[in-house]
């Protein structure tokens, strides 16, 4: 199974903010869409990611000053991406090797799409039951 199905089967849109919005518009933002990351563009180019540990580092670093400043000043940069033909597993593997929840996924330079730990566990395990309920019913019909 690749990105791609885990996109198709997500919905289409991803929200971001420009390089140019403020820590605390980007923080609002966190809190308003209940997530933990945001993807920040430049224009049409991914040039970081801001999300809740940019947000506790910069405070434990700067204080509230940290609200001031501009999400580029904190984001993670430059962004671990992956294309949509990468796999689920291999996918899952990056993210536990480099110790990140979020990556953008980026097809010929292009954002299109952006996916959450949560997101491909979910899809291992609705996999996994899958099977398991498969091998049941031909368990039971031998």
């Amino acid at each position: 199974m690749t990105i791609a199905a885990i996109l198709a089967g997500k919905g289409g849109e991803v929200v971001s903010v420009p390089v140019s919005a403020s820590a605390q518009a980007a923080m609002a933002t966190l809190a308003e869409r209940r997530i933990g990351a945001l993807p920040v563009m430049d224009g049409e180019s991914i040039a970081g990611i801001f999300s809740e540990r940019d947000v506790l580092y910069a405070i434990a670093r700067d204080g509230a000053a940290a609200l001031d400043r501009p999400v580029a000043d904190l984001m993670t940069a430059p962004p671990i991406s992956v294309g949509p033909d990468e796999t689920v597993i291999g996918a899952l593997a990056l993210m536990t090797r480099r110790r990140i929840r979020h990556l953008p996924v980026v097809e010929d330079g292009r954002l299109v799409g952006f996916v959450s730990i949560g997101d491909l566990v979910k899809h291992r395990i609705e996999r996994i039951e899958a099977e398991a309920e498969a091998m049941r019913s031909y368990i039971q019909q031998v």
